[in-house]
């Protein structure tokens, strides 16, 4: 699975702990742009989920923001509840972006990862208030099986074509 291509209906959107106090406090602002370009982007597509607060209400599949005290999200009975419902909808591949990149990401990506799931990493969409953390995060999601990716590989990824509604609106995100 590992090599596997994701595809918008087998695949999930999960933002991790993109919350106000955590964001105004991360050296830039990049990390929540490009989250919130996954979120348009799984708009075009119409077929992954995001749990992020903002845009949410317009996706095809509802999204679900859960609350949670784990770093390692998949500790979290809601969240563990979700992600069995997401692999009985047939999805095998999550695409994680959130806050902060080297703990909660880091360990959100190991959890997926063994429980079954496919991780791409969008690493533009992602933050750490120090920028050695940040650095540190790609290695601790490679070491979890997880794939670092970027936020524009990901959704052409998804799109698959360079034609159709979807490609437009995603071409147009990325510009």
């Amino acid at each position: 699975m590992p090599n596997e291509r994701p595809l918008p209906q087998t695949t999930a959107l999960f933002v991790i702990d993109v919350q106000e106090r955590l964001a105004s406090v991360m050296p830039d602002a990049s990390a929540i742009e490009n989250t919130g370009r996954l979120i348009d982007g799984a708009r075009a597509l119409g077929s992954t989920v995001p749990v992020l607060r903002e845009k949410l209400e317009t996706l095809v599949v509802p999204p679900r923001a859960l609350e949670k005290l784990d770093f390692d999200a998949c500790d979290d009975a809601g969240v563990r509840a979700e992600l069995d419902a997401l692999r009985e909808r047939g999805v095998r591949t999550i695409v994680l972006s959130g806050m902060e990149a080297h703990i909660c990401v880091a360990q959100t990506a190991r959890g997926l990862v063994d429980r079954g799931f496919r991780v791409l990493v969008a690493t533009d969409a992602t933050a750490s208030r120090a920028p050695e953390n940040r650095r540190l995060a790609e290695g601790l999601w490679l070491a979890a099986g997880a794939t670092p990716s970027s936020t524009e590989a990901v959704l052409f990824d998804l799109v698959q074509r360079a034609s159709g509604d979807a490609f437009k609106a995603i071409s147009k995100l990325v510009r």
